[in-house]
């Protein structure tokens, strides 16, 4: 057999993106097809129920007919009936729905763009067409068991759509409870500052994955997140590309070095991670805010955006971090990090102690 020519082998490649964006848009658009079958059926389902002409046993004989008329086909059982009641009944709550769907942004041609207008043109169908559909069935049966409240699911919902998450991906979120995490991050941020923005950082930040002893050093920490550095970009969340640890500073006649350095595509500026293996403490803030003003003065370019820092702390007291942070000038955030996934239940504790802490200073 002869061998191709060497300079046939970008050829070659066009062909295989040809026939891989084919693939893909094929995949999708059967998936489609088949998350709006299951909303429909769903709704015939729940109708069906709810007016009480269908029981347990309806139910049963419906999934025992389709197999029966369509064998082959998987995932019309009662359970999976009952799955697609749920996805309808969950989604179908235009009053619910509606005012949050708006939030939305979602990728088209490169661009974010709004999906669905507020009314969602009074047919709770659009929402299943522009947004339902286009997510992965196995991911909507991993929102609808591991969530509880509409917020909840719309937040991942919107998730899948931005950051094309994989199923692995998106269950990793589910499980290190990242809505609530990013709930405590937005809360802390809006309350303090305006120029952080939301729902970009967590608060706090799970590193399950190092496998780090409870007693560990600040260099152990950095070496163990460079070391893992894909699965530490995956807990950020994407759009933040690494620009390198030890970033070398030069002020006067000395040198200062950074922990780890990124740079977010979305907020075009850089983002300084600085670590801490202790609980945070006011005077951290003053070295955070000293990098930031040496990043903004020479390394930031004048296109870019202010340079945001985020402390990464073993614990903080709320009050103390509200106070460090109510007249600094810098964009800077303090979270906690765990080498351990946390209890979804004491993250939402937390939330609701932030919120009276912030309340009470209200008064």
């Amino acid at each position: 057999m002869t061998k191709p020519i060497k300079n046939t082998s970008s050829d070659f490649e066009q062909v295989i993106m040809l026939i891989t964006e084919a693939r893909n848009r094929v995949y999708s658009k059967a998936n489609a097809e088949l998350v709006t079958l299951y909303f429909n059926i769903g709704k015939i389902v729940s109708e069906k129920v709810s007016i009480g002409n269908w029981g347990d046993g309806t139910v049963n004989d419906l999934a025992e007919y389709i197999t029966e008329k369509q064998p082959l086909l998987k995932g019309f059982n009662r359970r999976g009936l009952y799955r697609m009641k749920q996805f309808y009944e969950v989604y179908s709550n235009e009053e619910i729905v509606s005012p949050l769907v708006t939030q939305f942004q979602v990728e088209s041609n490169n661009q974010k763009v709004t999906p669905v207008v507020a009314q969602l043109e009074d047919n709770i169908f659009t929402f299943c067409k522009r947004i339902l559909s286009k997510i992965n069935w196995t991911h909507h049966l991993l929102i609808l068991s591991k969530t509880k409240s509409i917020e909840e699911r719309l937040f991942y919902l919107n998730h899948c759509l931005n950051e094309k998450l994989s199923k692995r991906e998106l269950e990793r979120q589910l499980n290190s409870a990242t809505f609530e995490r990013t709930m405590l991050g937005n809360k802390f941020s809006t309350a303090i500052t305006s120029k952080i923005p939301t729902g970009i950082f967590k608060d706090p930040y799970i590193f399950e994955f190092l496998a780090l002893p409870e007693l560990h050093s600040e260099n152990d920490l950095q070496q163990a997140l460079i070391k893992n550095l894909q699965n530490f970009i995956l807990e950020m969340g994407k759009g933040f590309t690494y620009v390198g640890s030890e970033y070398r500073l030069q002020v006067g006649n000395k040198d200062y070095y950074t922990d780890l350095l990124f740079y977010h595509r979305d907020l075009q500026c850089m983002v300084l991670f600085e670590l801490k293996i202790e609980e945070f403490q006011p005077e951290f803030l003053g070295k955070l805010n000293f990098y930031l003003e040496a990043l903004d003065r020479d390394v930031k370019k004048p296109h870019e955006n202010p340079s945001i820092g985020v402390l990464l702390c073993k614990g903080k007291d709320e009050e103390v971090v509200e106070y460090a942070l109510s007249r600094n000038i810098s964009p800077a955030l303090i979270a906690d990090y765990e080498t351990k996934l946390i209890d979804k239940k004491l993250l939402a504790e937390k939330l609701n102690q932030l919120s009276e802490i912030f309340y009470r200073n209200e008064q």
